[in-house]
């Protein structure tokens, strides 16, 4: 079975009224003030000028679905595997549009290179599941193997793999596909598993105009989500207040969003510390977050400083922006996903934040769509070649322990000639937006 390296190289109830239809809203924090304000009265005027951003946005159809499902049968046919293997989580959603969670109860959907998809199904869960069936591709006459408690799930899923000729059988499993299932999956008598991921992320990883709408929509919401944010920051405030600023500015626009937030020396840290925080006058905060528009996320992390950065803030800053431009200037269809983060690693080590990881601690960017970090990673070692459609976090960072980190991240399509980010870069510290 290949493994990942392999492929590489190959809140509050008004504002909850805002919500719509295809948007999934979260409750703010009850025990966050700035999360609790009910009325527009109680809002930052910045954040209360905020209206919603869903004129237009377009949900993905189902014969966008249909065409989904047949690229991968065709790439399975390439592969000589007979048929795809899903269980509960973002792929099933991506080619049936059902949304499902997993439990030790095996629901999965199969999809054949040859004969209809077909469900296997807890069966007290059966109306629910053909419910969302129904809705998407797999349609009214959607195939479902209902299993009762005391039943061997496998055996259903060995019948309907029988009923399609495919009594002999490679079955490629989605990734996240818990392993009680896969291996299930493998104990059906002359049934071979395999790795789903060639399949999955060779549908995924490419988007369509469609997809990149959406895409570059989240980015957008984001970004002026941020600045409502940031606008209405000030001195006193915990993390949490400006984590809850940045959740309410998402719902004003109609979606669901938040952002991490470091301040001072814990902005050193790429993902955070749970450490309380409290902004001052001249405090540096990192921030990371996003949304999701019709199941496609957004991913931009800001740096900025409440106040008047430190000359030592200005330079590195500088050097920040100089290699997420060099990342940028450097993604062509074509070019290997590594030579990406080079480009941005070879600035930062230049100019002294060096040897290698050092100062500058992760990967340049990581693969987006419906899921925040999905295939192909931007990473030294993986010589996959860029293509027209990918989309990419383009996200470097510098971390200085003790002191402070900077990171500046916007999403980046591969376009026929080149790259381009969804939204304009950060100007500096002191003029964010």
């Amino acid at each position: 079975m290949p493994t990942r390296r392999d492929f590489l190289s190959t809140s509050s109830a008004s504002l909850a009224a805002l919500a719509v239809t295809g948007c999934t809203t979260v409750e703010a924090d009850p025990g966050n003030a700035a999360a609790t304000a009910s009325t527009s009265d109680d809002l930052p005027a910045a954040i209360a000028a905020l209206t919603p951003m869903t004129d237009g946005v377009v949900p993905i159809s189902v014969d966008e679905r249909k065409a989904r499902i047949e690229k991968a049968r065709r790439l399975m046919t390439e592969r000589k595997i007979d048929a795809l293997m899903l269980a509960g989580g973002t792929s099933m959603e991506y080619f049936t549009g059902m949304r499902w969670g997993n439990s030790e109860r095996l629901l999965a959907v199969v999809i054949p290179t040859k004969g209809a998809p077909f469900l296997v199904t807890p069966k007290f869960e059966e109306e629910r599941a053909l419910e969302q069936a129904h809705l998407g591709p797999l349609g009214k006459d959607a195939t479902v193997y209902a299993w009762e408690e005391h039943e061997d799930p496998y055996l259903f899923f060995a019948k309907g793999l029988k009923d399609r000729g495919l009594s002999t059988a490679t079955i490629g499993v989605e990734e996240t596909v818990k392993f009680q299932f896969s291996d299930g999956a493998a104990s059906i008598p002359q049934v071979r598993t395999t790795s789903g991921t060639p399949i999955t992320a060779g549908c995924r990883m490419v988007k369509d105009a469609h997809e990149l709408a959406l895409m570059r929509h989240a980015s957008a919401v984001t970004l002026k989500a941020y600045e409502a944010a940031y606008k209405s920051l000030k001195a006193g405030m915990t993390q949490d207040d400006f984590e809850g600023l940045v959740q309410l500015a998402h719902k004003r626009l109609g979606y669901s969003g938040s952002a991490g937030v470091q301040v001072g020396k814990y902005s050193a840290l790429p993902h955070g510390s749970a450490t309380p925080q409290v902004v001052e006058e001249g405090s540096i905060l990192l921030i990371d977050g996003g949304c999701k528009v019709e199941g496609y996320s957004s991913d931009i992390s800001r740096t900025f400083v409440l106040g008047k950065a430190t000359q030592r803030m200005k330079d590195v800053f500088e050097i920040e922006y100089k290699a997420q431009s060099a990342a940028l200037a450097a993604a062509k269809p074509g070019v290997p996903c590594e030579a990406v983060d080079a480009a941005a690693r070879k600035v930062i080590v230049d100019a002294g934040f060096g040897p290698d990881y050092k100062f500058f601690s992760h990967r340049v960017g990581h693969g987006m769509g419906m899921d925040g970090h999905e295939w192909p990673y931007l990473v030294r070692g993986n010589t996959l070649p860029l293509a027209p459609g990918m989309v990419f976090s383009d996200e470097p960072g510098i971390y200085i322990p003790g002191e402070f980190g900077i990171r500046l991240e916007d999403d980046m399509v591969i376009t026929d000639t080149g790259a381009e980010l969804f939204t304009p870069q950060s100007e500096s510290l002191e003029k964010p937006f």
